[in-house]
């Protein structure tokens, strides 16, 4: 079953480009903590959560608590058509700044979570 979400807001949340930002990391790498997102991004932490919370009750993320870590992806059950055009953007943003650099950085990060402890 996937979720519906209407064309005019999903395109809206895309183009601020902090959350597009986000969303082509959890494309490319999956799950990512709030930690990772903001050392990618270089952004601060409640920037990135208020704009994880906006992704998050549109339901183009989910979430889960790990102790005292959340962890965001792309919705499991977005709309396949969502899917597609988040893909393809991604496709499309290889090699690109920003996004290249938000990839080198997260694959660059100390102490990731995986690792069991957060920057």
């Amino acid at each position: 079953m996937s979720m519906n979400i209407e064309p005019k807001p999903f395109f809206h949340l895309l183009s601020d480009e902090t959350r597009l930002r986000c969303l082509m990391l959890m494309q490319v790498e999956g799950e990512l903590c709030v930690c990772e997102l903001t050392h990618a991004l270089d952004v601060i932490q409640p920037k990135i959560s208020r704009h994880l919370a906006m992704l998050r009750d549109a339901g183009l993320v989910s979430d889960r608590r790990q102790g005292q870590w959340i962890y965001y992806q792309i919705h499991p059950e977005l709309a396949d058509w969502a899917c597609e055009i988040l893909q393809t953007t991604a496709d499309a943003s290889t090699g690109r700044a920003p996004f290249v650099d938000d990839l080198v950085a997260l694959q660059n990060m100390p102490n990731r979570p995986s690792a069991a402890c957060c920057a």
